[in-house]
């Protein structure tokens, strides 16, 4: 198992640049990402309750270099959102996106949740390859969608 948890308001910052810089880099920092949210700098006042939760881990200096969380999904019974699964490139290539996804499944069963959804750009075909090998099936486009720039559904039987 990985060595993780959960965010606070002090890891705020470095988990906006490990997601705007991954976004950038694959040419996402577009209007319809989360690039542009306004919450983006401060994710710690946005999760920590039973239904949204975000982790993050760290290399051995104390660096954050990845995060990963989730969601109650409005639009979805039962479900949670997986969001925000970040690698910073040295972390890359180093099968830490799937240990991470199978820490946020396990704490969406944990809460409660039957489901886990997810949204993704075709730029992202390193995430999309991970989500597929994790058993995400890839659905047409839900019409609640909010981030209107994503391309590629999945959903997952937890």
């Amino acid at each position: 198992m990985i060595d993780y948890r959960e965010m606070t308001p002090g890891d705020d910052a470095a988990v906006a640049k490990l997601v705007r810089d991954n976004l950038k880099k694959y040419k996402l920092d577009i209007p319809g990402t989360v690039y542009f949210d306004d919450g983006l700098d401060h994710l710690s006042d946005y999760y920590g309750t039973g239904d949204k939760k975000y982790f993050v881990i760290e290399d051995q200096a104390g660096k954050v270099i990845g995060g990963i969380g989730f969601a109650r999904l409005d639009f979805m019974e039962e479900t949670a959102e997986l969001q925000k699964l970040y690698l910073d490139d040295a972390a890359k290539g180093s099968g830490l996106g799937y240990k991470l996804i199978s820490l946020v499944e396990e704490k969406m069963r944990e809460a409660g949740f039957k489901h886990s959804y997810l949204e993704t750009h075709n730029n992202l075909e390193a995430a999309i390859h991970i989500y597929e090998k994790s058993g995400y099936g890839e659905i047409p486009k839900p019409e609640a969608v909010v981030h209107s720039a994503m391309n590629r559904f999945f959903l997952k039987d937890l």
